[in-house]
C-alpha cells in the first residue's frame, strides 16, 4: 500500500487553514500532517514533520510567502503549491513564486467563501499530487482524473480532414500546463520579433492569464497579449488563451485569426491544448509548428498527433528539463513528436524549422 502524501498547510487565516485541511484530507491519498500560521512556525514544522508538499499562502505576517519560498528553495528545496488571491497583487506574486521554484499555484477564494473553495478542491488535490512527485524537474506519472468533464476536443471542434499541403503563412502553436509559465518565458524570450504569429494555451486560472500575458510582453521582443475573439494573428505577436475560454485558430481568407469558445471542458480543462492544436491542424496543416511544453496529464497529445498527421512540424520538451513530463510524454507515446528538445534549445529548434521549406517538414521523418 502506498504511503499517503504528507502535506503542511501554511496560511495566516485560521479559517483557510481549516478549509484547506478538510479539502486535502478528503482525498484518501493525502494527509495534512500539520498547519502553520507564518513562515517561522512553518520552518519549525518542516523540521519536525518532514512533509512531502507545502501549500503556501502569499500574504503572511512577519515574512511574506515569496521571501519564505526564496529561503526555502535556497536552503531546503521541496515541492510547493502556492495559494494566491485572484487580485492583481496576488496574481503577480504567484507568477513570481513560479519563477522562484514553486511547482504550481491555485487561486484562493475570499475567506469565508466556503462554497467557492470547495469548487477548487479537485484542482488543489490534483496539483498537490503532482507536486509530491515533481520535486525539482523529476519525472511524474499523470494524475488520475475523474471521468466527469473529461470530454475530448470534439465537444468544441469536430474532427475533420486537415490540409496536407502548405496553405498560407507559418503559425506556431504552444501548449503547456504545470511548470509552463516559466517554460513559456524561456522560449519566448529567446525568439526575435520577426517570427510567425504564436498562439498559446497554458492551463491557468481566469484571473491569471491577463497578468501573465502582460508580464511576457514586458520581457520579450514579441508583442504578447491575452487573445480576443476575432483578433488577427500577426507575425511578431503572441496570443495567450484567456483562463476560462478555449482558444482556436480560424481562417478568414488567407489570414489567421483568434476564435474564443466557452464550450465544455476538454480533458477537464478550459482552455484546452487539444482544442487549440486541432484547430491549427485543420486551418494551417503543414504550415504550422506545434510545441508541447511541461505539464501534467495528457491534454494536447491527441491534438499534436492531428497536427503531425497534417504535416506539421512538432516539438516536445524533453524529460530532463520538464517539471512534469505528462503532456510531452503522452504526445511522444502517440508518435506525435518529431523532436524532443531540452527547454533552452526549443527556441533554436523553432527558428531552424521556420527557415526550412514547409514541404520538406511535411515529409521529414522523426529523429
Amino acid at each position: 500500500m502506498n504511503e499517503k502524501i504528507r502535506v503542511l498547510v501554511i496560511d495566516d487565516s485560521a479559517v483557510m487553514r481549516q478549509l484547506l485541511t478538510e479539502l486535502l484530507n478528503s482525498d484518501p491519498a493525502i494527509e495534512v500532517v500539520g498547519t502553520a500560521m507564518d513562515a517561522f512556525r512553518a520552518r519549525e514544522k518542516i523540521k519536525l514533520l518532514n512533509p512531502d508538499v507545502l501549500t503556501l499562502d502569499v500574504e503572511m505576517p512577519r515574512m511574506d510567502g515569496l521571501a519564505f519560498l526564496r529561503n526555502l528553495m535556497r536552503l531546503r528545496p521541496m515541492p510547493v503549491v502556492m495559494c494566491a488571491s485572484p487580485t492583481q497583487n496576488g496574481v503577480n506574486v504567484a507568477l513570481d513564486a513560479l519563477a522562484l521554484g514553486a511547482v504550481d499555484f491555485v487561486a484562493k477564494p475570499a475567506v469565508g467563501g466556503r462554497g467557492d473553495i470547495r469548487d477548487v478542491a479537485q484542482e488543489l488535490i490534483a496539483k498537490v499530487k503532482v507536486a509530491a512527485h515533481a520535486h525539482i524537474r523529476a519525472i511524474v506519472e499523470p494524475v488520475q482524473m475523474h471521468v466527469e468533464d473529461s470530454h475530448d476536443a470534439g465537444v468544441v471542434l469536430p474532427k475533420r480532414d486537415a490540409p496536407r499541403h502548405p496553405v498560407g503563412e507559418r503559425i506556431i502553436a504552444i501548449g503547456a500546463s504545470t511548470g509552463g509559465t516559466e517554460a513559456i518565458k524561456e522560449v519566448l524570450t529567446r525568439l526575435p520579433a520577426d517570427v510567425p504569429g504564436i498562439v498559446i494555451t497554458q492551463h491557468i486560472p481566469k484571473a491569471f492569464s491577463g497578468p501573465f500575458a502582460q508580464r511576457m510582453n514586458a520581457l520579450c521582443e514579441l508583442a504578447v497579449c491575452e487573445a480576443e475573439d476575432g483578433q488577427a494573428i500577426l507575425a511578431g505577436h503572441v496570443y495567450i488563451a484567456p483562463g476560462d475560454q478555449h482558444l482556436l485558430v480560424a481562417r478568414v481568407g488567407s489570414r489567421y485569426q483568434c476564435k474564443l469558445s466557452s464550450g465544455a471542458l476538454v480533458n477537464r480543462h478550459r482552455p484546452s491544448v487539444d482544442v487549440l492544436f486541432r484547430s491549427v491542424a485543420q486551418t494551417a496543416g503543414s504550415s504550422s509548428i506545434g510545441v508541447m511544453l511541461t505539464g501534467m496529464g495528457r491534454d494536447g497529445a491527441d491534438g499534436m498527433k492531428e497536427m503531425r498527421d497534417a504535416g506539421a512540424a512538432t516539438i516536445a520538451q524533453d524529460e530532463s528539463t520538464s517539471v512534469v513530463w505528462g503532456m510531452p510524454g503522452a504526445a511522444c507515446e502517440l508518435g506525435a513528436v518529431q523532436w524532443q528538445s531540452p527547454l533552452p534549445q526549443i527556441a533554436e529548434r523553432i527558428l531552424s524549422l521556420i527557415k526550412a521549406p514547409a514541404e520538406l517538414l511535411r515529409r521529414s521523418m522523426s529523429v
